[in-house]
């Protein structure tokens, strides 16, 4: 029997070019949304934000202003690379406006019902070949593309906060996700300026896999009394050259976003070591979440900010 193997060959090596990436949508005009929008705009890509609360897209678009301002003058960018940047941001309140999207990522709160909904709702405004991301710091990306009609076309796109500055971009592959929108997904991070870190689909991925549990360990100290909130954040600060203390940082990243995620590694591996502090807990039930409410960890409505316990 003849088998013409060069042919053969030559199937099997296929290659399908990746979608090209022109136009960006993003859902959610808080902090990481408003960070994704300005590096998309400012790599020349018309960007669409879609929110609920229309003061929420003013005051992202205020927010967006504000910092590229601060890198004009650090001579990040000019001021013309501003002034064209701003110029490619549009807003809306209806996902209608995704219409002629090429990429849409979700930047919602981290709870999975919500994003859950935000999908479902999404999927009839998109065109066939749009891709789809979330932002999720810790979510499944293959549940959550299972809601979607692209599971094939959708992926985790993890964002570091905040996003203008810091370098790294998480890629995570849902176990539907195909080679062209990985690799269309690898090649607008590059576009970005961003480096890309490719982890696989478990809970929290790399980073918040690691940097959560070191938080909550320090709410455990806090908790047991080992130290007090100063004494656990210079401890570190000085002790192993962190640039923020674990419960500065906590404030930071919102005590709500460490307790979701403690939660996801907590149902998702059930193992102890994640169980999430009790102490987390009750500053989450008071709505004490950190710099974004005024009050976690520290009091942001004194100067310098004071601890709360």
């Amino acid at each position: 029997m003849n088998v013409d193997v060069k042919s053969n060959v030559g199937l099997a090596h296929i290659v399908t070019e990746p979608p090209e990436i022109r136009t960006v949508g993003v859902i959610g005009a808080g902090q990481m949304g408003n960070g994704i929008a300005h590096v998309c705009a400012l790599a020349g890509l018309p960007v669409t934000i879609v929110d609920i609360k229309p003061e929420a897209l003013t005051k992202a678009m205020d927010i967006m202003a504000r910092n590229m301002d601060r890198q004009v003058k650090r001579s990040v960018v000019t001021s013309d690379q501003r002034d064209e940047a701003l110029a490619l941001v549009k807003t809306s309140t209806d996902y209608a406006a995704f219409k002629d999207a090429d990429f849409v990522i979700e930047a919602a709160t981290e709870k999975e019902d919500l994003k859950r909904l935000v999908f479902k709702s999404l999927m009839p405004n998109l065109k066939p070949s749009c891709m789809v991301a979330s932002n999720t710091s810790s979510i499944s990306i293959t549940r959550l593309g299972a809601v979607t009609d692209r599971p094939e076309k959708f992926i985790g796109m993890h964002f570091m906060n905040p996003v203008p500055v810091m370098k790294l971009v998480e890629i995570i592959r849902g176990i539907a996700t195909d080679e062209p929108t990985f690799q269309a997904v690898k090649a607008l991070a590059h576009r970005l300026g961003k480096v890309s870190s490719v982890a696989e689909d478990f809970p929290a991925f790399i980073v918040n896999r690691i940097l959560v549990p070191m938080i909550n360990e320090a709410v455990f100290a806090l908790y047991e009394g080992v130290g007090s909130v100063s004494a656990i954040d210079d401890a570190m600060k000085l002790g192993a050259n962190h640039p923020m203390g674990p419960l500065e940082l906590a404030d930071f990243i919102g005590l709500d976003t460490c307790l979701s995620i403690m939660q996801v590694l907590y149902e998702g591996l059930s193992d102890s070591k994640y169980r999430p502090c009790p102490l987390l807990v009750k500053y989450v039930e008071a709505g004490w979440y950190g710099r974004k409410t005024g009050r976690g960890f520290y009091d942001y409505t004194q100067t310098p900010p004071r601890p709360t316990r």
